[in-house]
């Protein structure tokens, strides 16, 4: 993710995932290892890193002021959230995935 206007490009046009990190967070990097079989177990989203101290506008704009956390976007709308400060488990990301599919279909 490169800028603002790039996020909202995104938000708009595509079903996605944005994570919000950064590479200073110790939780942002326990979930990484798994990451990318969430990638190939979710195809109806397509998943973006969001660097929250490069787009800390996106951040502020979003309420998103803990990481790592998650938005879903479908149809230029926020379909879901799972924002906080705290450690997120690999069954708390799979759940919050799974529920933010049955809302878009």
């Amino acid at each position: 993710m490169t800028s603002v206007e790039h996020f909202n490009q995104i938000k708009e046009e595509e079903t996605a995932v944005f994570l919000f990190s950064a590479d200073w967070c110790p939780d942002c990097r326990v979930i990484e290892p798994f990451l990318p079989r969430l990638e190939v177990d979710f195809p109806t989203f397509t998943f973006y890193y969001v660097d929250r101290d490069k787009l800390i506008d996106v951040c502020v704009e979003h309420d998103i002021f803990g990481i790592p956390s998650f938005l879903v976007y479908a149809n230029g709308a926020e379909v879901d959230r799972f924002v906080s400060k705290d450690r997120k488990s690999e069954e708390e990301i799979e759940s919050f995935l799974t529920k933010a599919e049955a809302e878009i279909s």
